[in-house]
């Protein structure tokens, strides 16, 4: 009869020891490698395999270590731990270490039964971590078992990587494009959302009632919306068919009161009081009509809304937050502002008397259009902007327009005119509209206007290159001054075929030989829509990869507003050009918030805006909106979006005013007319109402259901678990210098050559740092920040490489036949001066056995935990030393040497007494399966239903992974007193 093994008890099999998991059956094992990771998970059917009961072997007292091997040791253990036995099951296990205000919002979620969550944190923040901080716990713990995410189809893929590689998590694309190979693999009446446990669904294709409902039916119990903002409508204006669609797709996803939602977005209000209100009430529902300036609406909202700026989260855990010190805080480096240039042009003579002959072109259709009814009137105008816009973009983006039928031209109605040619000519501050909307419009509508329009069309492809284009020579000479200061640009614009013309006129051609004007060591690439959202992604890595690491080579990328969201782009990028304005300056704000976010080097990141200052349009959008958002935003600290239908009330109002001019030539003052007065007014009235409801709502809904102190306290567990920044530093650099990289260091910084170090090391880097950089001894950058670009170390635990780095230690400690050097040991002795009697260090791993109560029934799970314990005297008769004077004897250096011999017999006499200490280690065991049981409460305080059941018990005997003996320095011991 086979033995049967209890939960987080050792065996031995297949040559290893190995963890008994929950998941075991008696015929069939579920086994961890004793120090493995998840990924090293395997099954044994003990019927066929042998496995054999295991205690961890004891250390050996001749394999000595020196002063820093009880320290390194205890890292590499701490850094491997992948179940961590705190109230937080997923921090173990995630790739990403939460910067300390990223736990408000999971802190609160664990608060609710069911979480719903509107989390609006700023820009730049880090709401995607904050939302699958959540994610991740809820189902670690099991209170979810399924996760869908609904996104732009644009951001799709980055969410899928963000998942993947910080969180763990592997999610299947649900998209117009991979639906079909998806259904094919299902059986006969199955559910791709049966099928797939965590999707990450286009919004736009799953809100169709062709498959809304079957998304509703088989939803999973967990669901992120991106850019919730997008999802709702306003009861007193006019809203898209799309928005009606998403809000009801949303409604019924709500309605499940099991459900966890979070709605993630920066811009709650969208300038409309009713859209915010209908966003709460899918949070809760009484939140869409309670009185939110009553202490109790105020205290609702609490429970389940956050939104700080940059102000609040850039110094955090400090005095000023009401702690007593500055021991936890936590600065986190945003970019302390923009510097913002507006830099004008000219046009050229040539390209001067086309734009007017344009002008001239499009006031006569206008005007011709107006007598013939509104369906025709509708089509000139859209045509009209088109071939407007495309003028002031570039050459090529007017060639192309003069070139192409109006989208608008095939339009039954008036209605559907407005609704082919208002996307391709309006700036909709919908990040769902970004796809496809940087195609150059078409303004052709009549057969008999080909010839002249062809005319037009051949004098704009004359005007290209910076002799005629005086708007691409400006760009020259702004891109120079950017480069000649150290930047790397991005330079957005609205269409394709103007990014693809400023790609080909900058940069260098190996093949022709054509060096462009920035420079030999300047790579330039365009990256437009007719790149899917990955291929995008690959060609900003492949720019960045060419331009390589060169400190005189630079970055250019030529961008349409197809990046303006989603793509992060702080680690390669620190200015933006602005090419072409946006018609609605939330835009401009999405552009520049690409590269001025968390993880930015730059302390300043600079912004220019190009303008024409004859051109009739840029100047008068530039003065009316971009720089009223600016302003807002600099009294506010946060971004205010513009109404799109005021947006576009202004623009047409210039617009107008153009087209007049260009029927009867110089006329009133732009903002004189009517029309533009009425339009601005309207604008100014509907802003001034959002900025200040936005400013209330930041002083009214601070963050405040969550106390500083509570992080701190929760902060505190988690370094005290699982080790701080500063102890990965330390790890790292000490660690790589005794397994013989070389290290050059600059700064808070370093890099590391890891060429000469033992060939198992090498082999656990390549995977994660590249093969090639390994093989031909290339620096790896090591960086204090935790954001990183590809091909850099971030010194935290949870970084690849650190992982590789400590399971090669450890493992290298646990073998003492290990090939090359082994930097941690599992015994020492030290002759210090620390000390004033003789005192053992001995480093504990614990492993709990946790029963976790969720509605979705109780959650077995083995846990580990690492802990120093130290004592005075022989272990019959030790004195217990309080834990941080156990933690101050790793920073204890040797003052005088130890003889080989002497100090093995001193560790042989310790190792022979260890059996004395169980009682101690055991009870201390216990104490911290009551303090884990303790703070598992304490998080879940306010959801009382799920901490009935929740048990932590811990399993017996502990494991003395390693055992350190200091001795007293002959001139510290006390006369008549033997060491």
């Amino acid at each position: 009869m086979a033995l049967t093994y209890s939960a987080g008890s050792l065996v031995t099999a297949r040559g290893r020891e190995w963890v008994v998991l929950p998941e075991s059956e008696p015929d069939l094992l579920v086994l961890r490698p004793l120090g493995g990771s998840d990924d090293d998970i395997a099954a044994v059917f003990p019927a066929f395999e042998t496995v054999k009961g295991a205690e961890f072997a004891p250390p050996e007292p001749g394999d000595l270590g020196d002063q820093r091997a009880a320290g390194l040791l205890r890292t590499a253990l701490r850094v491997g731990f992948r179940s961590g036995a705190g109230p937080f099951r997923s921090l173990a296990g995630i790739a990403v270490e939460p910067r300390a205000y990223q736990l408000v919002p999971l802190l609160m979620a664990l608060r609710q039964k069911t979480v719903r969550m509107l989390i609006s944190d700023d820009v730049g923040i880090g709401k995607t971590v904050e939302a699958g901080l959540i994610a991740s716990e809820l189902l670690a713990q099991g209170e979810a078992t399924g996760l869908a995410v609904l996104c732009s189809p644009a951001l799709a893929e980055q969410w899928q990587q963000e998942l993947r590689t910080k969180f763990g998590i592997d999610a299947e694309l649900v998209l117009s494009s991979t639906v079909s190979r998806l259904e094919r693999g299902l059986d006969l009446g199955q559910s791709l959302f049966d099928k797939y446990p965590h999707v990450i669904v286009s919004t736009d294709f799953i809100k169709s009632t062709r498959h809304r409902d079957d998304f509703v039916r088989h939803c999973p119990d967990l669901v992120i919306v991106d850019e919730a903002h997008t999802c709702v409508t306003s009861d007193d204006s006019k809203v898209s068919t799309q928005n009606q669609l998403r809000y009801e797709l949303l409604r019924r996803v709500a309605e499940d009161a099991e459900r966890h939602l979070l709605l993630v977005t920066a811009t709650p209000h969208s300038g409309k009081e009713s859209a915010f209100r209908n966003l709460l009430g899918l949070v809760r529902p009484e939140l869409a009509h309670v009185d939110l300036d009553s202490e109790k609406g105020r205290k609702l909202l609490a429970q389940h809304f956050v939104a700080r700026k940059r102000a609040d989260v850039r110094q955090y855990l400090t005095k000023e937050d009401g702690l007593a010190d500055d021991s936890l805080a936590e600065r986190t480096a945003f970019p302390s502002d923009r510097y913002f240039k507006d830099e004008t042009y000219k046009l050229s003579p040539e390209y001067r008397a086309l734009l007017d002959d344009a002008i001239a072109y499009a006031s006569e259709r206008v005007e011709e259009a107006d007598g013939q009814g509104r369906r025709e009137a509708r089509i000139a105008w859209w045509s009209a902007i088109a071939l407007l816009r495309s003028l002031v973009s570039s050459p090529r983006a007017a060639a192309q327009t003069l070139r192409t039928r109006s989208a608008a031209a095939v339009a039954a109605s008036a209605e559907e005119a407005d609704r082919l040619g208002a996307p391709l000519t309006s700036d909709s501050a919908d990040s769902d509209a970004l796809e496809g909307m940087d195609v150059a419009p078409g303004a052709e509508t009549e057969e008999n206007a080909g010839s002249r329009l062809a005319e037009l069309a051949k004098r704009a492809q004359e005007l290209e290159g910076p002799t005629q284009d005086l708007k691409l020579k400006a760009l020259i000479k702004h891109l120079k001054a950017l480069l000649a200061d150290g930047y790397n640009p991005i330079v957005f614009c609205r269409y394709i075929p103007t990014a693809e013309y400023l790609a080909e006129q900058l940069g260098n051609d190996p093949e022709t030989k054509k060096r462009g004007p920035l420079g030999a060591k300047t790579v330039v690439k365009a990256v437009t829509g007719t790149l899917s959202p990955q291929q995008r992604i690959d060609r900003i890595e492949e720019l960045a990869a060419e331009a390589g690491e060169d400190a005189a080579a630079r970055r250019v990328l030529i961008a349409t507003d197809c990046l303006s969201e989603g793509v992060n782009l702080q680690h390669h990028f620190d200015a933006v050009l602005h090419y072409d304005l946006a018609w609605n300056p939330t835009r401009h704000d999405q552009r520049e918030g690409r590269v001025d976010r968390y993880g930015q080097k730059r302390d300043e990141v600079r912004v220019i805006t190009l303008y024409g200052d004859d051109n009739g349009i840029d100047g008068k959008v530039l003065e009316v909106l971009i720089k009223k958002h600016r302003q807002i935003k600099k009294d506010l600290g946060i971004s205010v979006s513009v109404p799109d239908e005021m947006s576009t009330g202004v623009t047409d109002a210039i617009v107008e005013w153009l087209l007049l001019r260009g029927r009867q030539g110089e006329q009133e003052a732009l903002f004189e007319s009517d029309s533009f007065q009425q339009s601005f007014a309207d604008l100014e009235q509907d802003w001034n109402s959002a900025a200040d409801r936005e400013k209330a709502s930041r002083s009214r809904f601070a963050q405040r259901s969550i106390h500083p102190e509570e992080v701190a306290r929760e902060v505190a567990a988690v370094r005290e678990a699982l080790g701080g920044a500063g102890e990965i530093d330390t790890f790292v650099r000490e660690s790589l210098n005794a397994l013989g990289a070389v290290l050059r260091d600059s700064g808070a910084d370093f890099t590391a050559q890891v060429g000469g170090t033992p060939v198992g090391l090498r082999d656990a880097l390549a995977p994660v740092v590249g093969a090639e950089t390994v093989e031909r001894d290339r620096p790896i950058p090591f960086r204090s920040s935790p954001a990183v670009a590809r091909g850099e170390a971030a010194l935290v635990r949870t970084d690849p490489v650190v992982g590789a780095l400590a399971s090669h230690v450890l493992n290298a400690a646990l073998d003492t036949q290990a090939d090359g050097a082994r930097p941690a040991r599992r015994c020492g002795v030290v002759t210090t001066d620390a000390v004033s009697t003789r005192t053992t260090l001995l480093l504990v791993r614990y492993r709990f056995h946790l029963t976790l109560p969720s509605r979705n029934g109780e959650k077995q799970v083995v846990a580990e935990d690492a802990r120093l314990l130290a004592f005075e005297g022989a272990p019959r008769n030790a004195v217990w030393l309080p834990q941080e004077r156990a933690v101050e004897l790793l920073e204890a250096r040797a003052t005088e040497n130890t003889a080989a011999a002497s100090g093995e017999r001193t560790m042989t006499r310790i190792l022979d007494q260890l059996g004395e200490v169980t009682p101690y280690l055991e009870s201390y065991g216990d104490e911290l399966a009551a303090e884990l049981d303790a703070s598992h409460r304490r998080v879940r305080a306010a959801s009382g239903e799920i901490v009935r059941g929740l048990s932590v018990t811990a399993q017996k005997p502990a494991d003395v992974l390693g055992a350190y003996v200091y001795l007293p320095a002959t001139a510290s011991v006390p006369a008549g007193v033997s060491a």
